[in-house]
């Protein structure tokens, strides 16, 4: 059996309220990542955006 991929779900965006272009930004963010894996100046953007986006919309209760 040989993968050929990786699977990332939506439910967790959905629940928090994300819409469709917040999607396309996470999903931006990805592959950042996925294109410079060892650039850490890369890595604190994108870290940085993401808390900013998760912030926007906070877990429910938290």
């Amino acid at each position: 059996f040989v993968t050929s991929g990786i699977r990332i779900g939506s439910a967790a965006m959905t629940t928090r309220g994300f819409n469709e272009a917040d999607a396309r930004v996470l999903a931006n963010l990805v592959a950042d990542v996925l294109a410079n894996p060892e650039d850490e100046a890369n890595l604190a953007k994108v870290r940085e955006q993401v808390t900013a986006l998760c912030n926007k919309y906070p877990v429910y209760g938290a």
